[in-house]
C-alpha cells in the first residue's frame, strides 16, 4: 500500500432524502450501519454534488456505490455495474439526475483523469416516484434489503 492509499472498503450511499425514491441509496448505507463492522468497511452517506466522489474515494481500492435510476425498467428491479470494466450506461434520466453532472458523468471523468479505485461497483435501484415530498415507494422500500445484501457482500469481498 503506498502513502495514498486507504484500507478497507467504502460504501458511498447518493441521493436525496427529501425526494422520494432517490433516497434509496442513503436508505442503504443507515441500514448497513448495523451490519458491518466499521474497521473494514467506511460508510458514507451523500446527498451533494457527485462531483464530490473524486475527493471521497482517492487513495481507495474498493469503492461501492448505492443509488437509484430511472432507466424504463420495472421499479425496484435491482442492477450491477462495475463501472471500471465500461461505462454506466446512458438513459434519459439517470443517476442523479438532478444534479449538474450526473454520476455516469463522474466516473467518465475520473476515467479519463486516471482517478477511479482499482473496483468501483454501481448498485441502482429502478425508482418510480422523484418528486420533491415523496415518500419512498412500495417497489423499492422492498428493494432496499435486497441491495444492502448485495452491497455489504461486495465491499467484504
Amino acid at each position: 500500500m503506498t502513502g495514498r492509499e486507504r484500507p478497507g472498503a467504502l460504501v458511498i450511499g447518493l441521493g436525496n432524502e427529501l425526494r422520494g425514491d432517490d433516497r434509496a441509496g442513503i436508505d442503504v448505507v443507515r441500514r448497513l450501519h448495523t451490519e458491518v463492522d466499521s474497521t473494514e468497511v467506511e460508510l458514507l452517506e451523500m446527498q451533494g454534488e457527485p462531483i464530490g466522489l473524486l475527493d471521497q474515494w482517492g487513495g481507495r481500492r474498493v469503492v461501492v456505490l448505492a443509488d437509484t435510476m430511472q432507466s424504463g425498467t420495472a421499479p425496484g428491479t435491482i442492477r450491477r455495474f462495475d463501472a471500471v470494466a465500461q461505462p454506466l450506461p446512458r438513459v434519459p434520466r439517470s443517476f442523479s439526475s438532478t444534479h449538474a453532472l450526473g454520476l455516469g458523468d463522474v466516473i467518465e471523468l475520473a476515467r479519463t483523469l486516471d482517478l477511479l479505485p482499482a473496483r468501483l461497483t454501481v448498485f441502482a435501484v429502478e425508482g418510480r416516484s422523484f418528486e420533491a415530498g415523496a415518500l419512498l415507494s412500495d417497489e423499492v422500500g422492498a428493494a432496499i434489503p435486497r441491495v444492502t445484501a448485495m452491497v455489504r457482500e461486495e465491499s467484504l469481498r
